[in-house]
């Protein structure tokens, strides 16, 4: 399998007065499985477009390895693609979906077969070969197009939203396959998803886009854990924002808490706000030295197998959530019930504030 890497570098991209992807810079790695995250209207599937060469950039230069893209027709530019809605043919047998782009390289005879042999049992379709697409489930035709889409090698593999027909079972069962396929055959992958998860799970690293432009780049640790704006935050998992204000002796006040805490680094009382995820939060039994702890009240139990969410609302009036996952000697609580939460000062990160 070959691999490239790629980039984009200051593409924009205008329809009529609308600006869909504005100074859109990114590099990847060869290998390397990166996903543009976003809602709709963000400008992931513009980029995408764009990269494979559905779209023309109105500005910028698209490269894939050594050389320009922009001027290429898509057919030149040796990229699989696995869309959305299989879009395999009807009137084909799984063999001659898989076999089409082989087909039309000049491949035949022995040397296709023994390809799309291979390539269906990879994707562990080995036995469907005469099937038709009708005869097969969802999960089994988004594998087919899968290895309709790796079959001739290509460097730079694009994946827009291949999972969101699916159900969540099977969803999560082939997240699980394409994270095996990409070790397997390890090309270059770019991914559009608006599922938050999906990115978490499959990434090597996750852009997070808004208007046009990548709001942070990062690990998906890093993107979840340390994220730089209250945009990604409450884009990527659930969080609870606090504001700030200076307090005595240096100090913060935490509005809503009625709390104080250390100075965080990077924090501002103008612009910034504290984001906890809900994980971090946890019943405590009483204060405890280093912690940040405030009382409240239970408003919701939303029972979840392995773990349980609440949410809650502090004595000074700050609606928040954590959850607590399952365990021994652990006790489902209950609605209306007033507890004692706390977390580690260590766990809150400052993110800027939106701008309204």
């Amino acid at each position: 399998m070959s691999v490239a890497d790629l980039s984009f570098n200051q593409v924009t991209k205008r329809f009529g007065k609308v600006v869909a992807l504005d100074k859109f810079d990114l590099d990847v790695a060869p290998g390397e499985f990166v996903t543009f995250l976003g809602p709709s209207g963000s400008g992931k599937t513009t980029a995408l477009n764009i990269l494979a060469g559905f779209a023309a950039a109105t500005e910028g230069d698209v490269r894939i390895g050594d050389r320009s893209v922009v001027n290429l027709p898509p057919e030149k530019r040796n990229v699989g693609m696995v869309f959305q809605s299989y879009s395999l043919f009807p009137h084909l047998t799984v063999f001659e979906n898989v076999a089409f782009p082989l087909r039309l390289r000049g491949t035949r005879g022995a040397a296709l077969t023994a390809r799309v042999i291979a390539a269906l049992e990879m994707v562990h379709l080995g036995d469907y070969a005469a099937r038709m697409p009708s005869e097969l489930s969802g999960g089994q035709r988004q594998r087919v197009a899968f290895a309709r889409a790796v079959i001739f090698d290509p460097p730079v593999l694009l994946m827009d939203e291949p999972l969101s027909a699916l159900d969540l079972k099977l969803r999560e069962q082939m997240q699980l396959e394409i994270k095996r396929f990409h070790a397997q055959i390890g090309c270059t992958i770019i991914f559009v998803t608006h599922d938050q998860g999906e990115a978490l799970t499959l990434s090597d690293r996750v852009a997070v886009m808004r208007d046009g432009q990548i709001a942070q780049v990062g690990s998906p640790q890093e993107i979840y854990d340390r994220p730089n704006s209250q945009y990604v935050a409450e884009f990527i998992g659930r969080t609870n924002l606090f504001r700030l204000n200076a307090g005595q002796g240096g100090t913060w006040t935490i509005d809503g808490l009625g709390v104080t805490m250390p100075p965080v680094r990077g924090a501002n009382a103008t612009n910034t706000l504290l984001s906890v995820r809900p994980e971090k939060i946890r019943p405590v039994d009483s204060d405890e030295a280093g912690q940040v702890s405030f009382d409240a009240r239970l408003t919701q139990v939303i029972f979840q197998g392995d773990h349980v969410q609440y949410e809650a609302v502090s004595s000074g009036g700050s609606p928040l959530y954590f959850q607590d996952y399952r365990g021994p000697g652990t006790h489902l609580m209950k609605r209306g019930e007033q507890i004692r939460l706390g977390f580690d000062p260590g766990d809150a990160v400052p993110v800027a504030r939106d701008v309204a």
